[in-house]
Protein backbone atom coordinates (compact mmCIF):
# COMPACT_ATOMS: atom_id res chain seq x y z
CA UNK A 1 0.00 0.00 0.00
CA UNK A 2 1.03 3.40 -0.52
CA UNK A 3 2.20 6.01 1.75
CA UNK A 4 -0.57 8.10 0.40
CA UNK A 5 -3.40 5.15 0.69
CA UNK A 6 -2.52 4.50 4.04
CA UNK A 7 -3.03 8.59 5.10
CA UNK A 8 -5.78 8.06 3.50
CA UNK A 9 -6.94 5.26 5.99
CA UNK A 10 -5.56 6.79 8.48
CA UNK A 11 -7.80 9.47 8.08
CA UNK A 12 -11.12 7.78 7.79
CA UNK A 13 -10.63 5.89 11.21
CA UNK A 14 -9.90 9.46 13.08
CA UNK A 15 -13.56 10.39 11.19
CA UNK A 16 -15.56 7.65 12.51
CA UNK A 17 -13.76 7.61 15.68
CA UNK A 18 -14.53 11.50 16.43
CA UNK A 19 -18.03 10.95 15.36
CA UNK A 20 -18.54 7.90 17.77
CA UNK A 21 -17.19 10.03 20.43
CA UNK A 22 -19.28 13.38 19.91
CA UNK A 23 -22.42 11.61 19.56
CA UNK A 24 -21.76 9.83 22.87
CA UNK A 25 -21.10 13.13 24.17
CA UNK A 26 -24.31 14.61 22.88
CA UNK A 27 -26.36 12.00 24.34
CA UNK A 28 -29.00 13.14 26.48
CA UNK A 29 -30.73 11.05 29.57
CA UNK A 30 -34.65 11.48 30.63
CA UNK A 31 -36.48 10.07 33.78
CA UNK A 32 -38.36 7.55 33.87
CA UNK A 33 -41.65 8.90 33.07
CA UNK A 34 -40.50 11.33 30.26
CA UNK A 35 -39.88 11.07 26.57
CA UNK A 36 -37.66 12.95 24.21
CA UNK A 37 -39.75 15.55 22.11
CA UNK A 38 -37.85 18.13 19.94
CA UNK A 39 -34.70 17.41 21.84
CA UNK A 40 -36.25 18.47 24.86
CA UNK A 41 -37.47 16.01 27.90
CA UNK A 42 -41.23 16.36 28.55
CA UNK A 43 -43.64 14.25 30.46
CA UNK A 44 -44.76 11.13 28.56
CA UNK A 45 -48.58 11.67 29.90
CA UNK A 46 -50.17 14.94 30.35
CA UNK A 47 -53.56 14.50 32.59
CA UNK A 48 -55.32 17.72 32.12
CA UNK A 49 -58.66 18.35 33.59
CA UNK A 50 -61.61 17.43 31.43
CA UNK A 51 -63.84 20.56 30.78
CA UNK A 52 -67.78 20.54 31.45
CA UNK A 53 -68.58 22.98 29.05
CA UNK A 54 -70.41 25.19 31.19
CA UNK A 55 -72.70 27.90 30.31
CA UNK A 56 -75.66 29.87 31.43
CA UNK A 57 -78.73 31.71 30.51
CA UNK A 58 -77.18 35.01 30.65
CA UNK A 59 -74.33 37.26 31.53
CA UNK A 60 -75.67 39.74 34.05
CA UNK A 61 -78.22 39.50 36.79
CA UNK A 62 -80.14 41.29 39.00
CA UNK A 63 -81.21 40.94 42.60
CA UNK A 64 -84.35 37.74 42.68
CA UNK A 65 -83.82 36.42 38.88
CA UNK A 66 -83.43 33.11 37.41
CA UNK A 67 -79.73 31.55 37.30
CA UNK A 68 -80.08 28.54 34.68
CA UNK A 69 -76.60 26.93 34.26
CA UNK A 70 -76.05 24.43 31.70
CA UNK A 71 -73.41 21.38 30.70
CA UNK A 72 -72.63 18.40 29.40
CA UNK A 73 -69.95 15.83 30.86
CA UNK A 74 -67.77 14.64 28.31
CA UNK A 75 -66.80 11.03 29.68
CA UNK A 76 -69.51 9.45 32.26
CA UNK A 77 -68.50 7.24 35.17
CA UNK A 78 -69.54 3.62 35.70
CA UNK A 79 -71.14 4.92 38.74
CA UNK A 80 -74.24 6.71 39.07
CA UNK A 81 -72.65 10.31 40.64
CA UNK A 82 -74.02 13.87 40.74
CA UNK A 83 -72.65 17.25 39.26
CA UNK A 84 -71.52 19.05 42.31
CA UNK A 85 -72.42 22.80 41.52
CA UNK A 86 -70.96 25.59 44.06
CA UNK A 87 -71.39 29.41 43.42
CA UNK A 88 -68.11 31.48 45.15
CA UNK A 89 -69.29 35.25 45.93
CA UNK A 90 -66.41 37.94 44.55
CA UNK A 91 -65.12 37.75 48.49
CA UNK A 92 -64.80 34.06 48.19
CA UNK A 93 -67.86 32.87 50.10
CA UNK A 94 -70.11 30.25 49.24
CA UNK A 95 -73.41 31.89 47.42
CA UNK A 96 -74.77 28.45 47.01
CA UNK A 97 -74.79 24.94 46.40
CA UNK A 98 -76.03 22.04 44.87
CA UNK A 99 -76.08 18.77 43.76
CA UNK A 100 -77.89 17.51 39.95
CA UNK A 101 -78.59 14.45 38.19
CA UNK A 102 -77.37 14.22 34.43
CA UNK A 103 -79.01 12.74 31.29
CA UNK A 104 -78.42 9.63 29.64
CA UNK A 105 -76.15 11.78 27.39
CA UNK A 106 -74.59 13.54 30.08
CA UNK A 107 -76.35 16.93 30.06
CA UNK A 108 -77.52 18.60 33.11
CA UNK A 109 -79.47 21.43 34.02
CA UNK A 110 -79.08 23.69 37.04
CA UNK A 111 -81.43 26.47 38.25
CA UNK A 112 -81.14 28.75 41.12
CA UNK A 113 -82.50 32.42 42.08
CA UNK A 114 -79.62 35.15 42.05
CA UNK A 115 -81.45 35.99 45.97
CA UNK A 116 -80.84 35.47 49.61
CA UNK A 117 -78.06 36.36 52.19
CA UNK A 118 -75.03 36.01 50.31
CA UNK A 119 -76.18 37.48 46.99
CA UNK A 120 -75.73 40.96 48.02
CA UNK A 121 -72.01 42.08 47.08
CA UNK A 122 -72.38 43.25 43.29
CA UNK A 123 -69.25 42.08 41.29
CA UNK A 124 -68.08 39.00 39.58
CA UNK A 125 -69.62 35.45 41.03
CA UNK A 126 -67.87 32.00 39.93
CA UNK A 127 -69.94 29.09 39.22
CA UNK A 128 -67.28 25.88 40.15
CA UNK A 129 -68.54 22.64 38.74
CA UNK A 130 -67.38 19.28 39.04
CA UNK A 131 -67.56 15.71 38.16
CA UNK A 132 -65.67 13.13 39.80
CA UNK A 133 -62.00 14.01 40.39
CA UNK A 134 -60.63 15.32 36.78
CA UNK A 135 -64.19 16.55 35.11
CA UNK A 136 -64.29 20.02 36.31
CA UNK A 137 -65.26 23.38 34.60
CA UNK A 138 -66.00 27.22 35.75
CA UNK A 139 -67.51 29.97 34.90
CA UNK A 140 -68.34 33.79 36.04
CA UNK A 141 -71.04 36.03 36.06
CA UNK A 142 -71.87 39.31 36.68
CA UNK A 143 -73.64 40.35 39.37
CA UNK A 144 -75.35 44.14 39.59
CA UNK A 145 -76.16 43.79 43.64
CA UNK A 146 -78.54 42.51 46.21
CA UNK A 147 -80.90 44.69 48.52
CA UNK A 148 -79.08 47.57 50.10
CA UNK A 149 -75.95 47.66 48.00
CA UNK A 150 -75.28 51.02 46.13
CA UNK A 151 -73.93 51.09 42.90
CA UNK A 152 -70.18 51.59 42.96
CA UNK A 153 -69.34 55.48 41.82
CA UNK A 154 -68.58 55.79 37.74
CA UNK A 155 -65.27 55.16 37.11
CA UNK A 156 -62.97 58.42 36.43
CA UNK A 157 -62.29 58.94 32.58
CA UNK A 158 -62.37 61.25 30.04
CA UNK A 159 -64.71 64.56 30.75
CA UNK A 160 -68.02 64.62 28.26
CA UNK A 161 -67.27 67.92 26.54
CA UNK A 162 -69.00 70.99 27.85
CA UNK A 163 -72.42 72.02 26.24
CA UNK A 164 -72.78 74.22 23.92
CA UNK A 165 -73.61 78.02 24.97
CA UNK A 166 -77.28 79.26 23.08
CA UNK A 167 -78.60 82.72 22.19
CA UNK A 168 -81.41 84.17 24.54
CA UNK A 169 -83.74 82.88 21.09
CA UNK A 170 -82.79 79.38 21.50
CA UNK A 171 -82.34 76.84 23.32
CA UNK A 172 -81.17 73.28 24.22
CA UNK A 173 -82.22 70.30 23.17
CA UNK A 174 -80.28 66.86 22.72
CA UNK A 175 -77.33 69.05 22.54
CA UNK A 176 -77.67 70.96 19.78
CA UNK A 177 -79.19 75.00 19.97
CA UNK A 178 -82.80 74.96 18.61
CA UNK A 179 -85.22 78.21 18.12
CA UNK A 180 -87.55 78.82 21.30
CA UNK A 181 -91.30 78.01 20.46
CA UNK A 182 -93.23 81.26 20.40
CA UNK A 183 -95.61 82.06 23.97
CA UNK A 184 -98.79 81.44 23.44
CA UNK A 185 -101.47 83.12 25.82
CA UNK A 186 -103.87 81.34 27.71
CA UNK A 187 -106.63 81.31 25.12
CA UNK A 188 -104.08 79.78 22.57
CA UNK A 189 -102.50 76.47 21.54
CA UNK A 190 -99.17 76.11 19.71
CA UNK A 191 -99.82 74.03 16.78
CA UNK A 192 -96.58 73.47 14.04
CA UNK A 193 -94.78 76.02 15.76
CA UNK A 194 -97.60 78.56 15.35
CA UNK A 195 -99.71 79.84 18.42
CA UNK A 196 -103.94 79.26 17.14
CA UNK A 197 -107.20 80.25 19.29
CA UNK A 198 -108.78 77.34 21.19
CA UNK A 199 -112.06 76.39 19.92
CA UNK A 200 -114.48 76.21 22.29
CA UNK A 201 -114.90 72.62 23.98
CA UNK A 202 -118.67 70.81 24.54
CA UNK A 203 -119.53 70.48 28.00
CA UNK A 204 -118.35 66.91 28.66
CA UNK A 205 -122.24 64.79 30.07
CA UNK A 206 -121.48 64.00 33.30
CA UNK A 207 -120.90 59.96 32.95
CA UNK A 208 -122.72 57.99 35.59
CA UNK A 209 -121.51 56.24 38.27
CA UNK A 210 -119.95 52.96 37.59
CA UNK A 211 -120.97 50.41 40.47
CA UNK A 212 -118.23 48.96 41.90
CA UNK A 213 -117.54 45.47 41.08
CA UNK A 214 -117.78 42.48 43.81
CA UNK A 215 -113.77 41.60 44.55
CA UNK A 216 -112.81 38.03 43.14
CA UNK A 217 -113.23 34.91 45.47
CA UNK A 218 -109.76 33.40 45.13
CA UNK A 219 -109.36 29.31 46.09
CA UNK A 220 -106.72 27.55 47.88
CA UNK A 221 -103.06 27.82 47.20
CA UNK A 222 -103.78 31.10 45.63
CA UNK A 223 -103.88 35.19 47.02
CA UNK A 224 -105.41 38.59 46.04
CA UNK A 225 -103.39 41.01 44.07
CA UNK A 226 -103.78 43.80 42.28
CA UNK A 227 -107.73 42.40 42.01
CA UNK A 228 -106.67 39.17 40.41
CA UNK A 229 -106.03 35.90 41.79
CA UNK A 230 -102.42 34.72 41.33
CA UNK A 231 -100.92 31.58 42.72
CA UNK A 232 -99.53 32.36 46.13
CA UNK A 233 -95.22 32.24 46.39
CA UNK A 234 -93.34 29.84 48.56
CA UNK A 235 -90.62 30.74 50.92
CA UNK A 236 -87.64 30.07 48.96
CA UNK A 237 -85.37 26.94 49.91
CA UNK A 238 -82.41 28.46 52.29
CA UNK A 239 -78.82 27.48 52.43
CA UNK A 240 -76.82 24.38 50.50
CA UNK A 241 -77.46 20.79 49.71
CA UNK A 242 -76.66 18.06 52.73
CA UNK A 243 -74.12 16.51 50.37
CA UNK A 244 -72.71 14.13 53.22
CA UNK A 245 -75.85 12.99 54.62
CA UNK A 246 -77.88 12.97 51.03
CA UNK A 247 -75.30 10.65 49.92
CA UNK A 248 -75.06 8.00 52.93
CA UNK A 249 -78.88 7.98 53.20
CA UNK A 250 -79.11 7.86 49.47
CA UNK A 251 -81.51 10.69 48.58
CA UNK A 252 -82.48 14.08 50.00
CA UNK A 253 -85.96 12.84 51.05
CA UNK A 254 -84.10 10.09 53.15
CA UNK A 255 -85.96 11.67 57.00
CA UNK A 256 -82.88 11.99 58.55
CA UNK A 257 -81.65 14.57 55.70
CA UNK A 258 -85.08 16.45 56.12
CA UNK A 259 -84.82 16.56 60.08
CA UNK A 260 -81.35 17.81 59.52
CA UNK A 261 -82.49 20.73 56.93
CA UNK A 262 -85.62 21.94 59.69
CA UNK A 263 -83.19 21.99 62.23
CA UNK A 264 -80.73 24.15 60.07
CA UNK A 265 -83.65 26.53 58.36
CA UNK A 266 -86.54 26.66 61.23
CA UNK A 267 -83.88 26.66 64.04
CA UNK A 268 -80.73 27.94 63.49
CA UNK A 269 -80.98 30.18 60.90
CA UNK A 270 -84.18 32.15 62.85
CA UNK A 271 -81.88 33.12 65.06
CA UNK A 272 -78.49 35.89 64.41
CA UNK A 273 -76.15 33.60 66.65
CA UNK A 274 -77.52 30.36 64.73
CA UNK A 275 -76.49 32.41 61.36
CA UNK A 276 -73.49 33.20 62.15
CA UNK A 277 -72.75 30.34 63.47
CA UNK A 278 -74.03 28.27 60.13
CA UNK A 279 -71.61 30.84 57.70
CA UNK A 280 -68.42 29.78 59.30
CA UNK A 281 -69.79 26.17 59.29
CA UNK A 282 -70.66 26.38 55.56
CA UNK A 283 -67.34 28.04 54.67
CA UNK A 284 -65.43 24.98 56.20
CA UNK A 285 -67.87 22.28 55.59
CA UNK A 286 -68.45 22.83 51.63
CA UNK A 287 -64.53 22.91 51.18
CA UNK A 288 -63.93 18.66 51.55
CA UNK A 289 -68.10 17.73 51.44
CA UNK A 290 -68.32 17.25 47.61
CA UNK A 291 -65.38 14.88 47.92
CA UNK A 292 -66.58 12.71 50.92
CA UNK A 293 -69.76 12.72 49.02
CA UNK A 294 -68.19 11.34 45.61
CA UNK A 295 -66.41 8.75 47.59
CA UNK A 296 -69.67 7.48 49.11
CA UNK A 297 -71.46 7.06 46.27
CA UNK A 298 -68.10 5.10 44.88
CA UNK A 299 -67.60 2.77 47.62
CA UNK A 300 -70.70 1.33 49.31
CA UNK A 301 -68.77 -0.16 51.85
CA UNK A 302 -67.10 3.30 52.94
CA UNK A 303 -70.81 4.82 52.63
CA UNK A 304 -72.12 2.52 55.17
CA UNK A 305 -69.67 3.77 57.66
CA UNK A 306 -70.36 7.10 57.04
CA UNK A 307 -73.82 6.38 57.93
CA UNK A 308 -72.77 5.08 61.43
CA UNK A 309 -70.69 7.57 62.20
CA UNK A 310 -73.18 10.68 61.33
CA UNK A 311 -76.18 8.29 63.26
CA UNK A 312 -75.60 9.33 66.57
CA UNK A 313 -75.05 12.98 65.70
CA UNK A 314 -78.29 13.24 63.92
CA UNK A 315 -79.91 11.66 66.96
CA UNK A 316 -78.36 14.27 69.56
CA UNK A 317 -79.65 17.12 66.99
CA UNK A 318 -83.50 16.46 68.12
CA UNK A 319 -82.54 18.25 71.23
CA UNK A 320 -82.57 21.12 69.05
CA UNK A 321 -86.21 20.87 68.26
CA UNK A 322 -86.87 21.61 72.05
CA UNK A 323 -86.30 25.48 71.62
CA UNK A 324 -88.51 28.27 70.22
CA UNK A 325 -88.24 29.48 66.83
CA UNK A 326 -86.47 33.37 67.45
CA UNK A 327 -85.39 32.75 70.61
CA UNK A 328 -81.46 33.63 71.01
CA UNK A 329 -81.15 32.36 74.44
CA UNK A 330 -82.69 28.60 74.00
CA UNK A 331 -80.96 28.18 70.47
CA UNK A 332 -77.39 29.18 72.17
CA UNK A 333 -78.32 27.23 74.92
CA UNK A 334 -79.59 23.79 73.88
CA UNK A 335 -76.84 24.42 70.50
CA UNK A 336 -73.78 24.46 73.03
CA UNK A 337 -75.46 21.43 74.88
CA UNK A 338 -75.24 19.36 71.74
CA UNK A 339 -72.00 20.15 70.90
CA UNK A 340 -70.36 18.78 74.64
CA UNK A 341 -72.88 15.51 74.01
CA UNK A 342 -71.19 15.31 70.58
CA UNK A 343 -67.85 15.85 71.87
CA UNK A 344 -68.68 13.23 74.44
CA UNK A 345 -69.19 10.44 72.27
CA UNK A 346 -67.01 10.71 69.52
CA UNK A 347 -64.22 11.88 71.77
CA UNK A 348 -64.26 11.59 75.88
CA UNK A 349 -66.28 8.13 75.51
CA UNK A 350 -62.97 6.39 72.86
CA UNK A 351 -60.63 8.12 75.18
CA UNK A 352 -62.27 6.40 78.10
CA UNK A 353 -62.61 2.72 76.78
CA UNK A 354 -59.02 3.22 74.85
CA UNK A 355 -57.17 3.87 78.70
CA UNK A 356 -59.53 1.24 80.47
CA UNK A 357 -58.15 -1.28 77.80
CA UNK A 358 -54.55 -0.14 78.31
CA UNK A 359 -54.73 -1.04 82.08
CA UNK A 360 -56.52 -4.10 81.21
CA UNK A 361 -53.78 -4.74 79.55
CA UNK A 362 -51.06 -3.74 81.84
CA UNK A 363 -52.74 -6.09 84.57
CA UNK A 364 -52.48 -9.45 82.53
CA UNK A 365 -48.68 -8.58 82.00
Amino acid sequence: MTITGRMALVMLAVSILSYGLSGTSFAQTCGPEEVIVAGECVPAFDEKPHPLNLKTNAKIYTDGATLTITGKIPTLSDFLQDVTIIIKTPTGDIAGVGQVSHAADGSFTYTTVTQGQKWKVAGDYEILAHYGSTQKDSIKIDFEGGEGIVAPPPSKGTPPPPEPECKSTEQLVNGKCVPKPPVCTSNQVLVDGVCKDKEPEPEPEPEPEPEPEPEPVCGPGTVLKNGICVVAETEKPRGGGCLIATAAYGTEMAQQVQFLREVRDNTLLSTESGTSFMTGFNDIYYSFSPTIADWERENPAFREAVKAFITPMVSTLSIMTLADQGSEEQVLFLGISVIALNLGIYIAAPAVVAIKVRKHLKLRK
